[in-house]
């Protein structure tokens, strides 16, 4: 809490899922956070709940280069959290040039912006598990190498190494988490398994597996994941060695989409079957993390287990699905209302 009392701090990407909750944790350990926001999302947690309105808030573009070094001026911005980013695999297939237009420029602009800011002190970049790109040897260390194929994949290795060229070049106190597959509440992306899995079964239809159900991912709650960049980023403060350094976080399970879909279904007491549609391409067919490093040298580990933070989010969906439910009837009962019709 010390550490990061009147701390100014710019998050990229608040309104995404591990964004928002990232601001919610700066914002509980008071915190000074500047949030730079892209795109107007009234879905996001950082806009339902009312935490931008707690936050300072700047519209704008990451490869703005004008406007990022204005923030990191203006707002005398100690600490940079780089979160924003194009992260849907199935969007980055079909529009491959925006993904990388983002993902790529967007980070070689915050950090060309971090050092040409003498008051920045610490940059946590967020790259990914898929930065890694499919490789025989798992689970992936730190000293794998990147080597993404397809472009997502191709746009978090550039990334990385982007920050990894800052550190080494010029110095940039910048370091990189790699995590596996986010998953919680507030993700409205419905082509993810797990929100969308969960939105199902609340509507009682079968959950849709687009891939045959085979893969082989790492769940990683978003909670433990806004934990890990900010303990990251007081590590960094504490021992500036750690510039240039790459991070897993991970549970350090090996679970496919369609055990992940079974328990997901048990513990909603539900008895549909999945709809396994055997449609996805161009994905990595086996992923799954080591997080040693970050147990030693960060002494760190996870708030979460699976289990615990599958029940968060099926609370989190049935608490959002019931308020919606009661927006439409509310909505319903005014336009009668509004007809001379009985409410």
């Amino acid at each position: 809490m010390n550490f990061w009392l009147d701390r100014p701090a710019l998050v990229t990407g608040g309104t995404g899922l591990v964004g928002s909750r990232l601001v919610r944790r700066l914002v509980e350990s008071k915190a000074d956070v500047v949030c730079l926001v892209r795109d107007w999302v009234p879905q996001s947690e950082l806009v339902r709940t009312g935490l931008i309105e707690r936050v300072k808030t700047v519209r704008g573009d990451v490869r703005d280069a004008a406007l990022m070094e204005r923030i990191l001026g203006e707002y005398e911005i100690d600490t940079v959290f780089h979160l924003a980013a194009q992260t849907i695999v199935g969007i980055a297939n079909r529009n491959p040039v925006s993904t990388l237009d983002v993902n790529i420029a967007g980070t070689y602009t915050v950090l060309e912006a971090c050092r040409r800011s003498p008051q920045v002190k610490q940059v946590i970049l967020a790259s990914s598990d898929k930065a890694y790109g499919d490789q025989e040897n798992l689970p992936y260390g730190e000293d794998a190498p990147l080597e993404g194929r397809h472009p997502y994949d191709v746009s978090k290795s550039c990334a990385d190494l982007i920050a990894q060229a800052y550190a080494q070049t010029f110095g940039l106190p910048v370091a990189i988490t790699r995590c596996g597959n986010f998953y919680g509440g507030g993700d409205l992306n419905w082509n993810r398994i797990i929100p969308g899995t969960i939105r199902s079964v609340l509507r009682g239809t079968r959950p849709i597996i687009r891939s045959d159900g085979r893969y082989i991912r790492d769940y990683f709650y978003v909670e433990d994941g806004a934990a890990a960049y900010m303990t990251l980023a007081e590590s960094l403060a504490a021992n500036p060695s750690l510039a240039g350094e790459a991070f897993n976080f991970s549970n350090e399970l090996q679970v496919s989409v369609l055990e992940l879909v079974e328990r997901l279904l048990k513990m909603m007491n539900s008895e549909l079957e999945p709809d396994v549609q055997n449609q996805a391409s161009n994905e990595i067919r086996r992923q799954y993390l080591s997080a040693e490093k970050a147990r030693r040298m960060l002494d760190w580990a996870p708030l979460f287990d699976l289990d615990s933070g599958l029940r968060e989010t099926i609370q989190w969906y049935t608490e959002f699905f019931a308020h919606e439910g009661d927006l439409i009837e509310r909505g319903a009962a005014a336009t009668r209302a509004e007809k001379g019709l009985p409410v």
